[in-house]
C-alpha cells in the first residue's frame, strides 16, 4: 500500500515526566510535537504522559506497537541522571536499532545549542513495524529533532510499509 505525501501514518507521543504523569503540571511539549507531526502528515493518535520508570515507559511503547502505530516519539528521560531511563526501557522493546538516526539527532541538537539533545542517550529503532524515536525533553531539542527527522522518517516508514505490505 502506497502512502500519500499527506498521510504518512499514525503516530503516538509518549511524554516521560513524573509531574505531568501525576497531573501536577501542564503539558507544554505534547502540543508542540503533535503540531509538528501533523504538519509532517501524520495522524496523531494521542499524547500519553508516563512516569520516568522503565516499566511504565516500556508498557506505553509496547501498547503503541501492538496498537499499530507507525511512529512513536518519546520525549524526555534521555539524559545522564539516574532517573533518565527512557533509552533503557526503549532498548528492551526494539527489534533493530538505527544508530545513524540517533547520532544525527545528537549532532544536530548540539549544533543548534540544545545541550540536552547533544548529551542524550536516546535510541532510534524498529519494533515490529513501528519506528520508535527517543527525543530529549526541551522544546529546542524537540524542534530540532523533528526537523532532523523530517526527511528520515518518511523514508523509514516507506521501507517498513513495503516490507509489511508484501
Amino acid at each position: 500500500m502506497e502512502r500519500s505525501a499527506q498521510q504518512l501514518g499514525r503516530a503516538l507521543i509518549v511524554i516521560v515526566d513524573d509531574r505531568l504523569a501525576h497531573g501536577e503540571e501542564d503539558d507544554s511539549v505534547g502540543p508542540l510535537v503533535t503540531e509538528l507531526l501533523e504538519e509532517a502528515g501524520f495522524i496523531v493518535d494521542g499524547v500519553v504522559p508516563v512516569e520516568g520508570e522503565t516499566v511504565a515507559i516500556r508498557n506505553a511503547l509496547n501498547t503503541a506497537v501492538i496498537g499499530g502505530a507507525d511512529l512513536v516519539i518519546t520525549v524526555g528521560g534521555t539524559g545522564v541522571s539516574p532517573r533518565d531511563v527512557t533509552p533503557d526501557a526503549t532498548q528492551g522493546v526494539l527489534d533493530r536499532p538505527i544508530p545513524g538516526i540517533a547520532e544525527a539527532l545528537r549532532s544536530s541538537g548540539l549544533a543548534a545549542g540544545a545541550v540536552d539533545a547533544g548529551i542524550s542517550r536516546g535510541l532510534v529503532g524498529i519494533s515490529g513495524s513501528t519506528l520508535v524515536v527517543n527525543l530529549a525533553g526541551s522544546r529546542s531539542a524537540v524542534r530540532d529533532g523533528m526537523a532532523t527527522l523530517s526527511t528520515l522518517v518518511p523514508y523509514v516508514i516507506g521501507e517498513l510499509s513495503d516490507i509489511y505490505a508484501s
